[in-house]
């Protein structure tokens, strides 16, 4: 086994022959091919490629589970914060991003009912003459839930509501979501796409109202959008979404879907067979794959990539476990839910149908529903609105200024979702420029990462590179020249190729401790391993655990500061894989873990001066998660 780390001056900006080169870019060819970036450059083109931030999953006021807790933000307030600009939250006070302006950002309402609930309570308009418009906007609480039920229970089901859904409004609110992304898309500083959620949800006989497993998508067109869109009052089944996206494609609007929260799918998210329950085929598989490159490792409702359950062997996999049902306290089922798994899968479905469906790439979002996402522990203000705009109602301090937590009273929504929810993500993209080409372009040949808030870099490649390449000055353009980068595939071949990391810390930030990476397989079930690649302060692996010692680094809890003399800067390998099989296809990612630091819920408490809450972790150890390398045996 060969291990390589270094520290390096050089600065971050981050095989020919038996390596596959993934071709750049519309998203209608199985690997992004024909999506290509714009001929025009703008400041600051690369073509090594920048890293570039962003979120492309936000709601807004026109979101009918926004407006219901007080939301009344406009696609025009997610831009003004991407770009630094102040907003109010639905609480009462202002929320501003904690760093930079985002590069690429999306505002994402709920396709079904978009705009229905803020015409429901304009007065004078016919929608608020309906009985359950001044249900829902009585004084009277049985009947506000009684009448948001209704909607839910609605998207759930794909039936219309009688009276209620008038498609015009929707277009027109979608026509002016837009206009707005048009508005303030500026090449070259802040990119903009038109979007929105597609909400599907699985459902069981013991459930009612919206509850059920999430199979919802953000439908993201690179240019170009339709006068309407497509939602579950369209169609339930996501297959459907997918050839309605084709017809799309055939009449000019580039678009993919991006999967999110498949950690609360119920095991549907990354099934084996249809929608139907009918065996799986290749066309289907392309179908998919086709229509959607990649998906959300991480957000605010916990953390995708696997479960303590299905990876017993690795340390780090409980973390910001989220379990819940939407809308409900039935807890999801595993298989078929989270990303490591899946990739496994995948390599097993190939082999039976002949297209690996779950052949995807991965980045973070916030998916808030107040116009801006919470990306730090130390400054989260909710999710949703009102019902977790404060403290004491997401639950992280103790209710009715009680100053301990022995014998106070616990908030059911709160126990069950608000404590498990995070300060989470961030996509993260390798891109020329920033242009709608570029970063669309990115996101379909699956170059791209995750990270859970803080602005981590992460580069992968895999392919046939010399030792003093992590050195060279030209490390970029050897790594492009004799390999893949993530996202990418490598044709069989007889030696382990050698698999390039670089990763950066968030300035901002605490230093990074280690670089892992993830190799999953199949040989008749999912398997899985994990490396310690690169760790900081001098710590090799072990040779027998693969892990390196901890680096020391803690938390002062008395008041949330780091220690300090721990962690990189950042850190740099070139590995191969020990174990290498040449006729066992298989898929390798990387997994970047920072010095631990305070979790949100523990930066409440301290504000109160409480306890922090005694089931919640006092610290979170942020990350990064790289697109995969696939290694394809044949």
């Amino acid at each position: 086994m060969r291990i390589l780390a270094a520290s390096s001056s050089v600065a971050l900006a981050m095989v020919l022959g038996a390596c596959e080169k993934v071709p750049d870019g519309p998203v209608g060819g199985l690997d992004g091919a024909g999506i290509t970036a714009s001929d025009a450059q703008t400041d600051g083109y690369s073509d090594t490629r920048n890293a570039y931030f962003g979120d492309l999953h936000i709601h807004t006021g026109n979101s009918f589970d926004a407006y219901i807790f007080n939301v009344r933000s406009k696609p025009e307030d997610v831009y003004k914060f991407a770009l630094g600009e102040k907003v109010m939250h639905p609480s009462g006070f202002e929320i501003e991003i904690d760093g930079p302006p985002l590069d690429f950002v999306a505002a994402t309402d709920h396709g079904a009912y978009m705009g229905i609930l803020p015409q429901m309570d304009t007065e004078g308009t016919d929608l608020s003459k309906l009985e359950m418009a001044q249900d829902m906007f009585s004084d009277d609480p049985a009947k506000i839930t009684a009448a948001f039920q209704k909607v839910g229970a609605s998207v759930r089901s794909g039936v219309p509501l009688e009276g209620a859904l008038d498609r015009e409004i929707v277009s027109e609110t979608w026509q002016s979501a837009i206009a707005a992304a048009d508005e303030y898309y500026t090449p070259g500083k802040m990119t903009t796409f038109s979007a929105y959620e597609y909400t599907a949800v699985t459902t069981r006989e013991d459930g009612d109202g919206f509850g059920g497993g999430n199979l919802h998508r953000n439908v993201v067109f690179r240019d170009s959008a339709p006068k309407t869109l497509f939602s579950t009052l369209d169609s339930i089944n996501p297959e459907e979404l997918w050839s309605w996206m084709d017809g799309q494609r055939e009449a000019g609007h580039e678009v993919m879907a991006i999967p999110h929260n498949s950690n609360v799918s119920d095991g549907k998210m990354f099934d084996s067979v249809a929608y139907d329950g009918s065996p799986l085929t290749d066309a289907l598989a392309k179908q998919r794959i086709r229509n959607e490159p990649i998906v959300e490792m991480t957000q605010v409702k916990g953390t995708s990539e696997t479960h303590p359950a299905l990876s017993p062997n690795d340390e780090l996999a409980n973390f910001e476990i989220y379990e819940k049902l939407l809308g409900s306290d039935i807890t999801s089922k595993i298989n078929g839910g989270f990303v490591r798994e899946a990739l496994a899968n995948g390599l097993a479905i190939k082999r039976e149908v002949g297209t690996n469906p779950f052949k995807f790439g991965m980045i973070g979002a916030s998916d808030t529903h107040v116009a801006g996402g919470s990306f730090t522990e130390e400054n989260y203000w909710s999710k949703v609105g009102v019902v977790d705009g404060t403290a004491e109602r997401r639950g992280s301090v103790p209710l009715g200024g009680a100053r301990t937590w022995e014998g106070v009273e616990r908030l059911p929504n709160a126990e069950q979702w608000f404590t498990k929810w995070g300060a989470s993500g961030l996509a993260g993209v390798w891109a020329e420029e920033n242009t709608r080409e570029s970063i669309f372009a990115a996101m379909a040949r699956r170059e791209t990462f995750a990270t859970t808030g803080p602005r981590m870099k992460v580069r992968m490649f895999a392919g046939d590179y010399a030792d003093g390449i992590l050195e060279a000055a030209d490390l970029l353009d050897q790594a492009y020249a004799k390999g893949v980068p993530m996202g990418g595939s490598l044709d069989a071949q007889s030696d382990a190729p050698d698999i390039l990391v670089w990763a950066m810390r968030d300035p901002a930030s605490v230093p990074l401790s280690k670089v892992q990476v993830v190799k999953v397989w199949h040989d008749g079930e999912a398997r899985e391993k994990i490396w310690d690649v690169a760790c900081s302060d001098g710590l090799t692996p072990d040779p027998e655990t693969r892990r390196c010692d901890d680096n020391g680094a803690t938390v002062d809890m008395t008041s949330c500061t780091p220690s300090s003399g721990q962690g990189a800067p950042e850190l740099k390998a070139l590995w191969r894989d020990p174990e290498f099989d040449p006729k066992q296809s298989a898929v390798y990612y990387v997994r970047v873990i920072e010095n631990p630091t305070c979790r949100w819920s523990t930066w409440d408490a301290l504000r109160n001066k409480t306890p922090p809450h005694p089931d919640l972790p006092q610290t979170i150890r942020e990350r990064a998660y790289t697109s995969p390398i696939w290694y394809d045996a044949g």
